[in-house]
């Protein structure tokens, strides 16, 4: 399945950039995210937990940057394995404009794929489900970063403009 979107982010692209290297801002915007260890350069091991339908699974997996042009573009590509649910996988292209002087346009595309009982639920459940995923992700990442108040549903530190405070410490 494939996803696009964009979010026009009203923070200049260079704290944009910073924020999606860091892991702690990754950790916190990956829905359902338990535990996200490692580095930009050497790839990151993480722990998730989704339901999907009536299949609930913890994934463990990893998550690579690669195709990186500073402060342009980047590709983050996960994959991980839910022992009997199956596996997901997929690839993040993301592209950084300068929208204004003030903002800056995030465009995305994703490619994505599951299998085992993931699969077996249906292409409309998972379509659905992966748009969902994508959608939470960067709708907390411009939440984090502009200091709105929309508070993630996970009970971390993510309360306004917790990404701003995070990247500038």
């Amino acid at each position: 399945m494939k996803l696009s979107g964009s979010r026009n982010i009203a923070v200049d692209r260079a704290t944009v950039w910073a924020a999606i290297l860091d892991p702690s801002v990754l950790a916190g915007c990956i829905p359902g995210c338990q535990e996200l260890t490692g580095s930009v350069e050497d790839g990151f091991e993480a722990v998730v937990v989704q339901k999907v339908g009536p299949v609930k699974a913890t994934f463990k997996g990893t998550v690579s940057v690669m195709d990186v042009i500073e402060g342009e573009s980047l590709t983050l590509i996960g994959q991980g394995k839910g022992g009997a649910a199956g596996f997901a996988k997929g690839a993040a292209s993301v592209r950084f404009l300068d929208s204004n002087e003030e903002g800056s346009l995030l465009e995305y595309d994703v490619d994505a794929k599951v299998g085992g009982k993931l699969a077996q639920l249906g292409s409309r459940i998972i379509d659905g489900f992966a748009k969902k995923l994508a959608d939470q992700f960067f709708e907390r990442f411009q939440a984090g970063l502009e200091g709105s108040d929309a508070i993630p549903d996970e009970p971390t530190e993510q309360k306004k403009g917790w990404i701003k405070r995070l990247i500038s410490s």
